[in-house]
């Protein structure tokens, strides 16, 4: 460990930090600028920061500026993706090859191309992301998608219980209290941890990416 992470652990919001995001996402703090996931329920806002209270038990505060993006969650269901759809799923992998999704998000037209790829993620150990086009979808024998994106593409096992929603742009009018959140931050040398986006529930929805 070296001085500057001894010297960073003594502020008490990288300790919530090293506390909140387990030994793995702990190790970021040694590399300021690392984007960090942190899901929960918004406890307070105010104009240029929220407080969450993240999943974990952990209460942390997120800085807000004029670049962060903020999108709306909504429920959907399989019969909401079609061929040509632009999706993303949180999955794990099965021993045959393919994908187990955690869960199914849809984006609207203008958001296509969002995050184009497949790159590992954090919802869960080994899990990854994968964004992309539908091209085929098999709702009647298993409920599986093949997602094409830029150099790939990957077969993903839909599960019945799994949760899908609708992905869509937003504002900050959907950041209140209560709202359940998913946020990805980015931590600055002092601590500081700042929204780069934001997915907000929308009428009780969790998000469950």
């Amino acid at each position: 460990m070296n001085a500057m992470f001894r010297h960073l652990i003594r502020g008490a919001s990288v300790v919530t930090l090293i506390s909140l995001f387990t030994a793995t996402t702990a190790m970021a703090a040694e590399a300021p600028g690392t984007r960090i996931g942190v899901r929960g329920e918004i406890t307070g806002v105010s104009a240029d920061s929220l407080k969450v209270h993240a999943n974990s038990g952990e209460n942390v505060v997120i800085k807000l500026t004029q670049d962060t993006k903020v999108r709306a969650v909504t429920l959907a269901n399989i019969e909401d993706i079609k061929p040509g759809s632009y999706i993303g799923s949180a999955a794990i992998p099965q021993d045959d090859g393919t994908l187990k999704a955690l869960e199914v998000h849809v984006f609207p037209p203008e958001l296509a191309g969002s995050g184009d790829g497949h790159r590992p993620f954090d919802l869960a150990k080994g899990s990854s992301m994968t964004n992309g086009s539908v091209g085929d979808l098999v709702v009647s024998n298993g409920r599986t998608l093949t997602v094409n994106y830029k150099g790939g593409q990957q077969k993903i096992l839909v599960p019945e219980d799994v949760p899908i929603v609708n992905l869509m742009p937003g504002d900050r009018s959907l950041l209140k209290v209560g709202v359940k959140i998913v946020t990805f931050v980015t931590q600055s040398a002092d601590g500081t941890l700042t929204a780069q986006s934001i997915s907000a529930g929308k009428d009780g929805v969790a998000p469950p990416m």
